[in-house]
């Protein structure tokens, strides 16, 4: 049982049990006992008689003259050793000295006394620190112990003993990032290996992202834990369990490994999603009401916003902490008031509907969290003689009207009060409103405030975080209004200054005059979208058009933008590069300051007019049915497939990934179960649903139909930038495949006894529209495989209109463009005869 710190007696050397909290360098530890009422203390121990490198250290913060201190060798290291074999055990220690500054030295064993394993002594063997020599007494077994142990690591040469200084042990640490935005967009979202460092509060922490060493901060998306207000003396006050959430993620994430969805950066603040074994964290804080939903980062949250809610509905129907005094908005209200039928006999205006009861009883019902169409700023001040009917004057109030009345008149829905807005006074340009009750109207399952928003007849309110009278299907709401924002893709223009939480964001160079030029070519103009993709929060990316101006090429065209990694995609790329290269080489606007790079020599060579043939190995995986087959490069990537394929399964023996908590998506990599049970790298194709996704291996070929429950997040050290996929597809030269079904899954047959799983030599010999056509080799005989199928009468040749090929089919076929057909056709005769 482990005991609180309160408990432990340092005045003389004894030992008591403890959990382990985190590492602080290879030599510094940090304990706390079990929690009653709330975060134990903590407390620091110091190994004795060791000394192990200091960990690197950033410069003080508004001190020009101060540098960063990098890693002294195999300090990191050390640092690891002890932070994967304590971290959340139980551990046991001893104190030795208590200095007059309260630091406490002693030693430190795994488990529950202290025969368990002799931290100091494990680091000292493994080579990671150095005996303190100079304080050994000749009467301490343990100080002895230590020196010999020193001396056996020394003679292996392990750790900061072997040869080389170790230089290669110290991290590159960056602690700043350039360009956020575009770091985390480079990502694509993927999931990172990371190590939690420091945890700020429950929803913000500071993470090592691996295996580039970048230190960030990272806020979990779509919440929002209490905080540590810091006042003006500078200490800091939380805010009611702003210390418990802290120490809930402390707890469970503090030095652990983990995964990162890295999934947006608005104002230079990156938003993350923190996937560990154990669960979703930001769930957790809902769920246990240390958290709230916070609805502008909720709409990049990749591992869906529908769970958040529930999460913190749970949390609010149970009242614990944060909610320990909430209240619904319908507490008052019977369940059949809450939910009912009833019958729409007339259509107020674009957000209100007088309905009929079960009872006969007639009730007025407000569409929850829209808006109706209005008037806003100068626009309400004109012809004040003129006599105003919102109906009419106000633009689309009587389209929005029009569109309910048609879909609900007469009609019976399903009304779900949602909130009671209590009356208002009249106030300065503010009129009464009576008492209204807010609903969720639908009739045949369609939202009918979602469809009005969808369709621009309504905006949806925005409303105070902690404000819970809205719309019970609130993000519904704002994703519909969401899909009428546009965003450009392919270009970076400069941005325009802000208003951040810590001042105001100086405007970029030449951020106005991008902003002047958008406005004075597209504003309240019709313009023509071409869509190319949408992001996490619905908003459609892609290209606007005016009078046949494509307004991205035309911002980088007059030097207001630059070309984004994002636009290599599309058909305008190379316009887009070419327009920006013109800009850098007239040093205009953003490229004032541009200076070129030495580029080097291009030798550009001929088209070869004769046919090479420079075969190489091959070892093909799969046969598809339409005579396509996948191959592996031997010379250049099957050794470093099965490299990586041993690692990979390795790390997911150790990190085995959650059930059920990748969420797949079209186009993106992933790992997949195959039928033997082991893990290959995939691509997603398509998603059917949860229990159909279609998936392809990238290094083998084949495809297949799985569940969600069988694939997990790839991990970069896996990816393919790492190694590209390693199948590649080919199809046979001079080969026409048969029409007939039949016919093909003869030949398929054929080529899947023939060649599949067995290397082959492969020769490229012309491109096609979807892959290379190329000739194979038998890897034993040397014999070709096309002419075999020729020779046997399964498939007929194509002749090519290149000379150079044409002498070819001749040579090697025996045939030419009008005796092919002939033979085709002879073929067909014989086998007629002899049926």
């Amino acid at each position: 049982m482990s005991l609180s710190s309160s408990h432990l007696r340092s005045t003389s050397p004894s030992d008591a049990p403890c959990r382990h909290s985190g590492v602080l360098s290879g030599c510094a530890i940090i304990v706390r006992g079990q929690p009653r009422g709330g975060p134990p203390p903590e407390r620091q121990i110091n190994l004795s008689n060791i000394r192990t490198g200091a960990m690197a250290r950033r410069a003080a913060q508004g001190q020009p003259d101060t540098k960063d201190t990098p890693d002294e060798p195999w300090a990191f290291q050390a640092r690891e050793f002890l932070r994967k074999k304590l971290i959340g055990k139980e551990v046991c220690f001893t104190v030795e000295i208590k200095t007059s500054l309260g630091r406490e030295y002693g030693m430190v064993y795994l488990g529950k006394d202290t025969s368990g394993e002799n931290i100091a002594e494990s680091l000292v063997n493994e080579g990671l620190a150095t005996v303190r020599r100079e304080g050994i007494r000749g009467n301490n077994p343990e100080q002895a112990r230590l020196c010999e142990l020193e001396d056996q690591s020394k003679a292996s040469k392990k750790g900061m003993w072997s040869e080389g200084g170790g230089t290669h042990t110290i991290r590159d640490i960056k602690y700043t990032i350039e360009n956020p935005r575009n770091f985390v967009d480079s990502l694509h979202q993927k999931p990172i290996n990371a190590i939690i460092e420091h945890v700020r509060d429950g929803s913000v922490v500071r993470a090592l992202l691996l295996p580039d060493y970048y230190l960030v901060t990272v806020m979990l998306s779509g919440i929002k834990c209490p905080t540590f207000k810091r006042e003006a003396d500078g200490t800091e006050t939380p805010e009611p369990f702003a210390a418990e959430a802290k120490f809930f993620t402390e707890s469970r994430l503090l030095q652990r490994d983990v995964q990162i969805i890295l999934e947006s950066c608005p104002n230079q603040v990156i938003l993350g999603t923190i996937l560990h074994p154990n669960g979703n964290i930001t769930e957790l804080l809902l769920k246990e009401g240390f958290a709230r939903c916070v609805d502008w980062s909720m709409a990049v949250y990749t591992q869906g916003a529908e769970k958040l809610r529930a999460a913190e509905r749970s949390a609010k129907e149970r009242k614990v902490r944060i909610w320990k005094d909430y209240v619904a908005p319908t507490a008052n209200l019977d369940q059949k008031d809450r939910q009912f039928v009833a019958k729409v006999m007339q259509v107020i205006n674009a957000d209100a509907m007088v309905v009929k009861l079960n009872s006969g009883e007639y009730k007025t019902i407000h569409l929850s969290s829209i808006r109706p169409p209005r008037i806003e700023g100068e626009e309400k001040n004109k012809d004040k003689d003129k006599r105003f009917r919102p109906l009419y004057d106000i633009p689309y109030m009587f389209e929005a009207r029009e569109f309910l009345r048609k879909k609900l008149i007469g009609k019976k829905v399903n009304v779900t009060v949602d909130y009671i807005r209590a009356a208002t006074g009249p106030g300065e340009g503010t009129p009464a409103f009576a008492e209204r009750t807010c609903a969720t109207v639908t009739i045949g399952g369609i939202n009918i405030a979602e469809a009005l928003v969808s369709k621009g007849l309504a905006t949806v309110i925005r409303y105070r975080q902690d404000d819970d009278q809205r719309s019970s299907h609130y993000d519904e709401l704002l994703a519909a209004e969401a899909r009428y924002t546009f965003s450009r893709t392919g270009i970076e223009c400069p941005r325009s200054s802000r208003n951040l939480p810590g001042g105001i964001q100086v405007a970029e160079p030449f951020s106005d005059e991008a902003m002047l030029f958008t406005k004075e070519l597209v504003l309240q103009r019709e313009v023509e979208v071409e869509v190319e993709s949408m992001d996490k929060a619905g908003n459609f990316i892609g290209w606007l058009h005016i009078e046949g101006v494509n307004l991205s090429v035309a911002l980088v065209e007059n030097a207001l933008s630059k070309v984004h990694f994002t636009a290599e995609r599309s058909a305008y790329y190379k316009t887009l590069v070419t327009a920006e290269e013109a800009c850098r080489q007239r040093k205009e606007k953003i490229w004032a300051n541009y200076e070129e790079k030495p580029v080097e020599e291009v030798v550009h060579l001929s088209e070869e007019k004769e046919r090479v043939a420079n075969y190489r190995p091959v070892y093909v995986t799969e046969i598809a049915d339409t005579l396509h087959f996948y191959a592996q490069d031997v010379e250049t990537g099957t050794c470093q497939l099965e490299s990586l394929m041993e690692t990979m399964r390795a790390e997911i023996a150790a990190h085995p990934p959650v059930e059920g908590s990748y969420s797949a998506r079209r186009g993106d990599y992933c790992l997949a179960k195959f039928a033997d049970g082991e893990w290959y790298r995939a691509r997603v194709e398509k998603v059917e649903s949860p229990a159909k996704v279609h998936v392809f291996y990238i290094d083998y070929g084949n495809r297949e139909v799985v569940s969600s429950t069988r694939l997990a997040a790839m991990p970069p050290a896996f990816s393919t930038r790492t190694l590209p996929a390693q199948a590649t597809e080919y199809t046979f030269a001079f080969i026409q495949v048969p029409q007939d079904e039949d016919a093909r899954a003869d030949v398929v047959d054929c080529v899947v006894r023939d060649i599949q799983n067995s290397q082959c030599m492969l020769n490229v010999e012309y491109s096609g529209a979807t892959c290379p056509h190329v000739t194979l080799l038998f890897g034993d005989t040397k014999e070709d495989v096309g002419l075999g199928l020729v020779k046997e009468g399964l498939v007929m040749v194509d002749v090519r209109k290149e000379k150079h090929l044409q002498k070819m089919v001749r040579d090697k076929y025996g045939v030419d463009d009008g005796r092919v057909r002939l033979w085709y056709m002879q073929q067909s005769q014989c086998s007629v005869t002899e049926m």
